[in-house]
Order: C-alpha cells, then sequence, then structure tokens
C-alpha cells in the first residue's frame, strides 16, 4: 500500500472537492445521486443476502453483514457518484466561505432525491424479480424484520443512531480520500463501514433500501408467514412511520457529518 495523504491535505482535498460538487449541474448532481442510491441499495441486497445464514450467531452475523454493505460505498467512492451523507462534509468548504449557503443546500437537497430515486429502482428491481422468496421465502424473513424494527424506532432513538452512524460514514469517506490506491481506499471504508452496520445505527439512504423493501414484500401472505409476524405486527410498514423514520434519521446524519466536517474545518482549514 502506498503511503497515505496527512490529515491536512485529506481536509484540503475534502474542501476542493466540495467546491466542485457545488458547480455541478442539475444533470450531473441528479444521475450521480441516482447511481448512488442504486450502488447503496446494492450492498444492502449482498448484507440481506448475507443476512439469511441461520447458523451464525449475533456478533459474527452482524459483522458479516457490515461488510457486505461496504459494497455500497466503495461503489460510491470509486465511481465518484453523490451520496448524500458523504457530502455532508461539503461543510468544511462552506465554512472557508469557498461555496454559499444556496449552493450548498442545492447539492443536498438535489443529492437527497436522487439518492432516493436510485434506492427505489433497485427496491422495484427486487420486489418483482422476486429475490425475496428464493429458498422458500428464507430471504424474505430478515427483510421483513429490519424493516419492521427500524419503524419502531422512536424519533430520538432514531435521530441519535443516525448522528452517530453519518459520523462513521464520514469518516469513512476521510479514510478514503486518504489513500492513493483503491486498496488502500478500499481498506480506509470497511472497517467505519461495518462498525456502524454491526453497531445498528441508522443510514437515511441505507433506509431509503431497506423500509421501502421490506414494506412491499410484508404485503406478500406467504413471506410475512414466513418471517413469523402478523398483519398487526408490522402495521407500522407504512408511508408514515417509513417518513417518520427517514426525517429523524436524515436530521441526525446531518449533524453526525457536518461534525465531523466541521471538526476537523477547525483544526486544519480555520486560519487558512
Amino acid at each position: 500500500m502506498s503511503e497515505a495523504l496527512t490529515p491536512e491535505e485529506i481536509a484540503r482535498k475534502i474542501k476542493r472537492a466540495g467546491i466542485g460538487k457545488a458547480q455541478f449541474d442539475f444533470t450531473q448532481t441528479s444521475i450521480l445521486g441516482i447511481m448512488a442510491g442504486a450502488f447503496i441499495g446494492l450492498g444492502g441486497v449482498f448484507a440481506l443476502t448475507i443476512a439469511v445464514s441461520p447458523e451464525l450467531g449475533t456478533g459474527p452475523a452482524r459483522l458479516l453483514i457490515g461488510v457486505g454493505f461496504s459494497l455500497g460505498l466503495f461503489l460510491v467512492v470509486v465511481t465518484g457518484s453523490e451520496l448524500f451523507t458523504g457530502n455532508n462534509l461539503m461543510v468544511a468548504s462552506f465554512f472557508s466561505r469557498r461555496i454559499s449557503g444556496p449552493e450548498l443546500t442545492r447539492n443536498w437537497a438535489l443529492a437527497f432525491v436522487a439518492n432516493l430515486v436510485g434506492s427505489l429502482v433497485i427496491v422495484f428491481l427486487l420486489y418483482y424479480s422476486r429475490w425475496w422468496a428464493q429458498s422458500d421465502y428464507a430471504f424474505s424473513v430478515r427483510t421483513i424484520q429490519i424493516a419492521n424494527d427500524k419503524v419502531n424506532l422512536s424519533f430520538g432513538t432514531a435521530f441519535v443512531r443516525g448522528l452517530l452512524a453519518n459520523m462513521l460514514v464520514c469518516l469513512a469517506v476521510w479514510m478514503a480520500v486518504a489513500g492513493r490506491s483503491l486498496v488502500d481506499k478500499m481498506i480506509g471504508i470497511l472497517l467505519p463501514i461495518t462498525a456502524f452496520v454491526a453497531a445498528g445505527f441508522e443510514h437515511s439512504i441505507a433506509n431509503m433500501f431497506f423500509l421501502p423493501l421490506g414494506w412491499l414484500v410484508s404485503t406478500d401472505a406467504e413471506a410475512l408467514a414466513a418471517a413469523g409476524l402478523t398483519a398487526d405486527q408490522v402495521d407500522r410498514l407504512n408511508f408514515g412511520w417509513v417518513t417518520h423514520n427517514l426525517v429523524a434519521v436524515t436530521l441526525g446524519n446531518i449533524v453526525g457529518g457536518a461534525l465531523v466536517g466541521l471538526t476537523n474545518w477547525t483544526v486544519y482549514l480555520r486560519r487558512q
């Protein structure tokens, strides 16, 4: 592996990247955002596939699920896609007065909506492919359980878990920027992403995949029976509670990501 960038070099590179992102036009941000949402969804598919293994204990299972989910951010970083949560690091460019508040808000809003579109594309492709019905509905069990657990979180719990998740996601991006080679970047991403997934923290873009998919799959009577649940037990898998979770987690993600960006701006860029 090659020598990594220093923390100050990383901070400067992230600031420059934020300036570039703010200059993307509508089409660029939209396409790159849709790609990012789709990639996170593909990471989610990999994670759910691993989650089916019944012989794994809770700890090892969560560890392997986190490793699988890392695929999503690998693809985002390598393709230069626009991930809303990673773009929360753009606060470094904002506080350096290199981008304006409206430019920052525009990027975040457009990336968020585009990420949702990309995630939903993967959700509908999976649903209509009946991926979840494989192995006597084994894949549907964890799909429904994960989504149901998420919508039953209180607003405060979802917010704090969102904050913690995006601290780790933004640190994964930070470490990826530190790497000079593809292998460096993959290793840098792996541990923080695995940690947030294994810990059960909440990521808004991941939830744009997990929640709609679990909601759709729960409408199938055989899938619901395989999960050992009744319709009354999954009554929160609806638009209102999915939105409730996404709002709380998104706000937590913004705070967590901004904390990482602002802390490093204060240490390395404030006097420049």
